[in-house]
């Protein structure tokens, strides 16, 4: 049994269609792009925020947590908690590599906000630059956020954090203490923003080819 010739569809009109739904689902999958890095953002906020990256445990003398830059330590014996410590105020922080992470963490937070305002790009240039445009930037918060993460641990030797932690606590030995949801998210964050990035470079390079040669022949003789 064979096809009659009359019921195909025409070999430009079908690269129509093909680019129609070519041209849909990239912009479906950048719409979500762009929310997630919305999300993103809000979790990157959230992380050099909040002062939960480690904390007491069950084991601790005394209840307290550390952040970036603000960390809190309740006394033994009235359960009152003294706080320290601001982003505005260096020496209040504890440890110098407290401070190089909250550096790092900051400038990753800084240029998840970039690409964001880089979306305005989209009404300018091609898409395919803008992309990749973010992409890359995606990619540089990626690294300083991995970089912030790593170096966070190198100052769980500073004596605040032992009067929490206990004396056994060391750089990259938390001790008594226990990580908290904030540095977790951080490292989740971590993941979100190379899975945004590589994202990006898909959607760039695939806008670079979103038109087939074909289909833009026919439409310059027309």
């Amino acid at each position: 049994m064979t096809s009659n010739p009359e019921n195909l569809i025409p070999a430009k009109q079908a690269v129509r269609i093909y680019h129609t739904n070519y041209v849909r689902n990239a912009r479906a999958i950048g719409a979500m792009w762009i929310v997630l890095t919305i999300v993103y953002a809000v979790i990157n906020m959230c992380v050099f925020i909040q002062p939960y990256w480690i904390g007491d445990s069950v084991n601790t003398p005394q209840a307290g947590y550390f952040g970036l830059f603000h960390y809190c330590i309740g006394n033994a014996l009235t359960g009152e908690r003294t706080c320290k410590g601001s982003a505005l105020d260096f020496g209040s922080i504890p440890s110098s590599a407290f401070k190089t992470a909250m550096f790092f963490v900051g400038i990753s937070m800084l240029l998840v906000v970039a690409s964001i305002v880089c979306f305005n790009l989209f009404f300018f240039f091609n898409s395919g630059s803008v992309y990749k445009i973010c992409a890359w930037i995606q990619l540089a918060s990626c690294g300083c956020m991995a970089i912030g993460c790593l170096l966070y641990p190198d100052g769980w030797d500073s004596p605040e954090v032992k009067r929490l932690c206990g004396q056994m606590t060391d750089k990259y030995k938390l001790g008594h203490c226990t990580v908290r949801w904030a540095f977790i998210l951080a490292i989740l964050a971590i993941l979100d923003s190379f899975f945004l990035s590589s994202l990006a470079f898909v959607l760039g390079n695939r806008q670079d080819t979103l038109l087939p040669e074909d289909f833009g022949e026919e439409k310059g003789s027309t």
